[in-house]
């Protein structure tokens, strides 16, 4: 069996926001949302301005893409009314957008702000994982495709020998928000130790 995941690597994330842009473009994401969210280094999302942390002469820039989490007890599978969500076999927890009837409650359910409700369809978006490439025999996610720095890495965490896994049983990784207790399949980690 596969478990689709991902490895971020914050120490090449440049903050360019490319995976949301390469994302929007691959999925036809309306006007407005953002399925992958690039938190500034204050934990707010764009529009905020991008300033360093730290104090002079040790001042930091760090950004932490947040796509759906695609989590192993997804909040927002249990709070759903009409089953519109829910997490496939492989790990990825999709929407079916013909089952949504647009309460949002599922937005509130997710600590990880990775839902929004789109106000002109009034259906719930969220990142795929990228399922119609998966599903299509492709091996990548678009934002891992386009990413210039190559700070993400998408695959199966269930195989050994693929990179994702690697990444997450040689290197010191964290996953975001652990402690909200629903086991986050995107991992973080720095290939230069802070």
């Amino acid at each position: 069996m596969s478990k689709f995941g991902m490895a971020i690597n914050l120490h090449r994330c440049v903050g360019c926001r490319t995976c949301t842009v390469s994302c929007k473009m691959e999925n036809h994401v309306a006007e407005g949302i953002a399925r992958v969210h690039v938190l500034n280094p204050d934990g707010t999302a764009l529009g905020s301005e991008d300033k360093p942390t730290g104090t002079y002469p040790d001042l930091k820039m760090e950004w932490r893409p947040v796509p759906c989490q695609h989590c192993d007890n997804p909040p927002c599978v249990e709070v759903c009314p009409a089953g519109a969500t829910a997490k496939r076999e492989d790990g990825l927890v999709l929407v079916d957008l013909e089952a949504c009837i647009g309460c949002a409650l599922c937005v509130e359910a997710c600590p990880y702000g990775a839902r929004v409700m789109d106000e002109e369809t009034k259906k719930v978006d969220k990142c795929t994982g990228c399922a119609h490439r998966l599903d299509g025999g492709l091996d990548t996610t678009m934002c891992q495709l386009c990413c210039p720095n190559r700070a993400i890495v998408a695959g199966d965490l269930d195989d050994a020998s693929s990179e994702v896994a690697k990444i997450v049983a040689e290197q010191e990784t964290e996953q975001y928000l652990a402690d909200k207790g629903t086991g986050p399949n995107v991992y973080y980690w720095y290939s230069v130790k802070k």
